[in-house]
């Protein structure tokens, strides 16, 4: 998966900020690598299923909250999809202080 291109989709059909979606791209990136999608589900991950699934969020959602929502069904239909869930994205002074 492109993750500059996912960037990208994600800014066109979502907005949010551009930390949100380097992270929602980078999680969905690891994801793609950890090979899970595949094997849970018989194909590789790619940037349209994100856009495809994500669309599928309610409407009220932002970015993450989609995203989340996403991971959260395939972490009830398959387990292990957990890690992958986005906690925070700005990650700035006060964060671990």
């Amino acid at each position: 998966m492109d993750s500059r291109e996912l960037t990208a989709a994600l800014e066109r059909e979502f907005g949010g900020t551009e930390e949100t979606r380097r992270t929602v791209a980078r999680q969905a990136r690891d994801l793609a690598d950890s090979g899970r999608i595949e094997a849970d589900r018989g194909h590789e991950l790619t940037v349209e299923d994100v856009i495809e699934h994500l669309s599928d969020a309610p409407a009220d959602h932002d970015l993450t909250e989609r995203w989340n929502w996403w991971l959260g069904s395939l972490e009830t239909a398959y387990g292990g999809y957990e890690r992958f869930t986005v906690r925070f994205v700005d990650d700035g002074p006060d964060v671990n202080a």
